[in-house]
């Protein structure tokens, strides 16, 4: 392994440091009802997303809620000697994928059926840290 691939990897091995990751799987959702909440924080501080999805009325907010304590819960064993405040976090990326459909028939008319959709998808949520107060 060359010099410059070491000190690449140790750069990007700190830069994963200020990152915390979350992941939610198989949510009984559909994709276009979770990316209109997701859209709702996407890029704001931690303290103003928590508030935002609290008093949204939309069944997938209380969902994202949970996730984002769980990536700030992630964050937290990361970083044991860091505070939360100091750390100035915010939701860096989050993503609303399909994931996979659940394929049913309704009766209809004459005889015929119709194919019902469940769909539900995958959250990936990434928080990041401002540098700018962590600069030593």
């Amino acid at each position: 392994m060359g010099v410059r691939k070491k000190e690449r990897a140790e750069q990007m091995k700190e830069a994963r440091k200020t990152l915390a990751f979350a992941k939610l799987n198989n949510c009984p959702t559909s994709p276009r009802k979770m990316r209109l909440v997701a859209d709702l924080v996407r890029g704001e501080k931690i303290d103003k997303a928590l508030n935002t999805l609290r008093f949204t009325q939309k069944e997938p907010a209380r969902r994202l809620e949970k996730l984002l304590l769980s990536a700030i819960a992630n964050w937290q064993a990361k970083n044991e000697d860091g505070d939360i405040e100091g750390a100035d976090l915010f939701i860096k990326e989050i993503r609303v994928d399909s994931g996979t459909m659940l394929k049913r028939l309704r009766t209809a008319p004459q005889g015929r059926a119709h194919r019902i959709r469940k769909r539900s998808n995958h959250v990936t949520l990434v928080l990041g840290a401002n540098d700018n107060t962590q600069s030593n």
